[in-house]
């Protein structure tokens, strides 16, 4: 299945089914290893909100969640630089935080966002992520739990996006190169 989005091509990676089956399968993992440490879930606007709201929905205990929004991409490419547009409003100290992405590429993102988090003092930080590019990072960067891990390619649905357009899919597509 192939989708075209302002005269780009974009081949089908990730369905529907696999999608879910996936964030179900995280979410038991995250339930077992935070039943009992109260964590924040902080969700990075505007990419990971569907993610977000699926994967909060597959606890089997009460979860605390906020948002923030960073910017580093312009069209199909990183800026290089992390722009903090809704920053953090919760109280993390001592508190156990899981970052909630949409996507690691270069990490940028997620080592600026941690080290401003380190600031606060919480008592861990962890990320999930729906999808990881490993052999994109330019930061060191460590991620503990992820839906997919993926080759070097522009992607857009289910929350990812291409300047505004394709988050709505269900499923999860690949730019055809």
């Amino acid at each position: 299945m192939t989708r075209q989005i302002r005269g780009k091509s974009f081949e089908l990676f990730a369905s529907e089914t696999q999608i879910k089956e996936r964030i179900t399968e995280l979410g038991r993992i995250l339930s077992d290893d935070y039943q009992d440490k109260n964590p924040l879930f902080i969700v990075i606007l505007n990419g990971a909100f569907i993610f977000a709201a699926d994967l909060v929905r597959t606890m089997d205990f009460s979860v605390d969640i906020t948002s923030v929004k960073f910017a580093s991409y312009h069209s199909m490419e990183s800026s290089g630089s992390v722009d903090e547009l809704i920053g953090f409003q919760e109280d993390v100290r001592d508190r156990h935080v899981i970052l909630v992405e949409d996507i690691i590429d270069t990490g940028n993102t997620m080592h600026e966002v941690k080290r401003l988090l380190g600031d606060f003092q919480p008592a861990s930080v962890e990320i999930v992520s729906m999808l990881y590019k490993p052999e994109a990072l330019q930061k060191p960067l460590e991620v503990k739990y992820y839906g997919f891990k993926i080759k070097n390619r522009f992607v857009v649905g289910y929350g990812m996006d291409w300047d505004g357009y394709g988050r709505n899919f269900k499923e999860m597509y690949w730019l055809v190169e």
